[in-house]
């Protein structure tokens, strides 16, 4: 008598898939909260934010750093370019990040949670400094010369007047988590994927570190202490070991393309059928029908 089975589905099925999605989703909208809410606690502590920027500034001066200032007059050659940089200040920074995320998320599950944690290690310790050093950006500093480009050529994220801002704090400006977030973004795909263009993601925060100096949003300084806060992150989160979905989302190409796998072959694996597969017992005059009871 032969028995007549169902092949197992993906472990979990589609109930549990759905119950880790939405569990994504609210862990990654809490905390995202919780950030911005933790951001205004420091909106009221103004003259401090001031004497901390004015010695951002002279620290960088002392180093002999580029000027803020050679970067803005760059900017301000035409009202195009200033303003598509103030767009890009304004509507880059969230969509590519939760772009990133979702492309992980549905790619490369490995590095979705790889990337989500360091994320979350550089954005808590972003919080942190936010709290302990409130910092001007140097668009409100009248001795740098620089000028809100927002404000002027628009569009801009932010109130004119900081005490009358609740949806933003601007005394926040380091660590720039645009250049943190940027930075992570380019160093996730470039870990994640195998294209042999991947190093072209630098691009991704080379320019957004010319938007936000030469936007007078943030001094060099911001950036250099987000890149260093990311490292710091880097070192704490273990890298992620290639999972199996990741592998089979990386060789959907090869399937497509026919590279040794044979058709209906699951993604990400080349069938050997003499070393996959273990043959079955043969018995004399009769053959084994798998699944069949004695």
């Amino acid at each position: 008598m032969t028995s007549h089975t169902t092949p197992a589905g993906p472990a979990g099925g589609p109930r549990a898939a759905r119950r880790r999605l939405i569990r994504e989703l609210l862990l990654v909208a809490g905390f995202f909260t919780v950030y911005k809410a933790g951001r205004l606690l420091s909106t009221d502590r103004t003259g401090e934010a001031f004497r901390n920027a004015d010695w951002i500034w002279d620290a960088e001066r002392a180093l002999h750093l580029p000027g803020e200032g050679a970067i803005q007059r760059l900017l301000l050659h035409g009202d195009v370019l200033v303003q598509s940089a103030n767009t890009y200040y304004a509507g880059v920074h969230f969509p590519a990040t939760a772009a990133f995320l979702i492309w992980l998320y549905l790619r490369r599950p490995g590095h979705y949670l790889w990337t989500r944690r360091v994320l979350a290690v550089l954005t808590g310790a972003a919080l942190v400094l936010h709290l302990a050093y409130p910092l001007a950006p140097p668009r409100m500093l009248a001795d740098t010369g620089l000028i809100d480009t927002g404000q002027v050529y628009g569009p801009t994220v932010y109130r004119a007047a900081p005490d009358a801002d609740t949806l933003a704090n601007q005394f926040a400006a380091m660590p720039s988590l645009h250049f943190g977030w940027a930075l992570m973004l380019a160093i996730g795909m470039i870990a994640a994927s195998r294209s042999r263009w991947r190093a072209l993601w630098l691009l991704h925060p080379l320019l957004t570190l010319l938007v936000i100096v030469g936007t007078a949003n943030h001094y060099w300084f911001d950036a250099l202490v987000a890149a260093a806060l990311l490292g710091v992150a880097l070192l704490l989160v273990p890298r992620p070991r290639t999972s199996e979905q990741d592998l089979e989302a990386d060789s959907d190409s090869d399937v497509d393309s026919g590279s040794g796998s044979e058709p209906g072959a699951p993604a990400g694996a080349d069938i050997d059928a003499d070393a996959a597969v273990p043959s079955l017992p043969r018995q004399q005059g009769a053959d084994v029908v798998v699944g069949a009871r004695p």
